[in-house]
């Protein structure tokens, strides 16, 4: 149920996209405790996309999960600017991440929703 988005715009190769969503997609199933087979990652590139007046490389995380556990949030936001950094080559101080905890009933799957 955890979803993370991240729209740059800076753009990889087809390998390295893959190589980049599998690692985040561990990072965050880890790091938020919940199994990794619930987790979606989706990569938007080469979007226009401004930061603080100009367009050098930047990227926006939405990172929306049913309970977020307590410090996971700071934890997510170093070890998510550390890869993004590495494999965008992105600097920490142009990634915004937002952290949504999204209540089980507002969260649908396969028919029916996280609630019950």
């Amino acid at each position: 149920m955890p979803y993370l988005n991240i729209l740059t715009n800076q753009t990889l190769e087809a390998t390295e996209s893959e190589i980049l969503l599998q690692a985040i997609s561990k990072i965050c199933a880890v790091t938020l405790g919940k199994p990794e087979e619930f987790m979606m990652v989706s990569l938007e590139e080469s979007q226009p996309l401004m930061m603080g007046g100009n367009s050098a490389a930047a990227a926006f995380l939405d990172l929306r999960s049913i309970g977020l556990p307590e410090g996971a949030q700071k934890e997510l936001s170093a070890k998510l600017c550390h890869l993004m950094g590495e494999s965008m080559n992105l600097s920490a101080d142009r990634i915004y991440i937002n952290f949504q905890n999204i209540e089980r009933e507002n969260w649908g799957w396969n028919g029916r929703t996280f609630a019950g």
